[in-house]
C-alpha cells in the first residue's frame, strides 16, 4: 500500500506519504533532520514498510509542504504533526523514528503524548545541551559553519529555543528507546567523537528501558551509511510491542 496526501491542518497543508502493510502493528512515524524532508528516509523506507505501516512527512516549508505562519520551533512542529496524524486518521500507537533535529521534535512528542507512543528510535539525534557542551570542543571553522546553516527552516534563535523547550519538557518516559550514535563522524577528533558517543549514551536516561547502538562505520546519516542498523532497531521495538 502507498498513499500520498496533502493534509490540511489549521494553518497550512502538509505533505505526507503512508506506505506498508499494517497487520495490527504500530504505525512508524518518521521525522527528518534540520532542513531535511521525507526523502531523507529513502534508503530505509522500503525495508521498514515490510515491518509495518510507515508515515513520512515534510515539515512546513520543506519538500512539498506549504509554509506555516507559526514559529519554526519544536513546540509548534509537534502540534503540527499531531494535527496531521488526526486529520490523516493515523491512529496510535506510534513508533517514533527521528534523525538529528527530528529527535528534538519526537522526544517532545513522546513526552506530550505518552499514551500514544510505544517506542522511540533516535538516529544520531541532537542532545539538548549540544551548544553548551559539544560545540565548544570543535574547531572555529566548524562552529562558524554550524552557526551559518540556519537558513532552511527556522533561524538560529528558533533552533536554540527548540533545545530549550526540550530541556524544559524533559521527563522520564515509560517507552522503550533505541539510541543510534554515529561512530565515524566527519571532521571529529578522537576526543570529540568520544564525547559525542557519551552524550548519546546520556540520552538513554530519559527512558526506563533504553539501549545504545554505535554505528561504527557511519557518519551523521546512519540511515544512508548503515541502513540495516536503523531497520534492525525499528524491528526490535516492533517485535517488543
Amino acid at each position: 500500500m502507498m498513499k500520498e496526501m496533502l493534509v490540511q491542518i489549521k494553518d497550512c497543508k502538509l505533505y505526507a506519504k503512508l506506505v506498508g502493510e499494517n497487520d495490527g502493528k504500530p504505525t512508524v512515524v518518521m521525522d527528518a533532520g534540520y532542513g531535511d524532508y521525507s526523502k531523507a528516509w529513502d534508503s530505509v523506507i522500503e525495508d521498514l514498510s515490510l515491518l509495518s505501516n510507515v508515515l513520512i512527512y515534510d515539515r512546513a516549508g520543506l519538500g512539498k509542504s506549504e509554509t506555516s505562519p507559526n514559529p519554526r520551533t519544536s513546540g509548534e512542529m509537534v502540534k503540527e504533526l499531531k494535527e496531521l496524524l488526526i486529520e490523516a486518521k493515523i491512529k496510535p500507537p506510534y513508533l517514533l523514528v527521528a534523525h538529528s533535529f527530528g529527535g528534538v521534535n519526537l522526544r517532545m512528542f513522546a513526552t506530550e503524548y505518552q499514551d500514544e507512543v510505544c517506542g522511540l528510535v533516535l538516529v544520531d539525534s541532537t542532545p539538548e545541551d549540544y551548544r553548551e557542551r559539544f560545540l565548544p570542543t570543535m574547531s572555529e571553522d566548524f562552529q562558524q559553519a554550524y552557526n551559518k546553516q540556519f537558513i532552511y527552516e527556522g533561524n538560529y534563535d528558533e533552533f536554540m529555543e527548540s533545545l530549550k523547550q526540550l530541556r524544559d519538557t524533559r521527563l522520564k518516559l515509560n517507552v522503550p528507546l533505541m539510541v543510534l550514535s554515529a561512530g565515524k563522524k566527519a571532521h571529529y577528533s578522537k576526543e570529540s567523537q568520544e564525547l559525542w558517543n557519551h552524550m548519546q549514551r546520556e540520552i538513554l536516561e530519559i527512558s526506563s528501558e533504553g539501549e545504545l547502538v554505535i554505528a561504527e562505520n557511519s557518519a551523521h546519516y546512519i540511515q544512508n551509511d548503515e541502513p540495516e542498523v536503523v531497520v534492525a532497531a525499528v524491528k526490535k521495538l516492533i517485535d517488543r510491542v
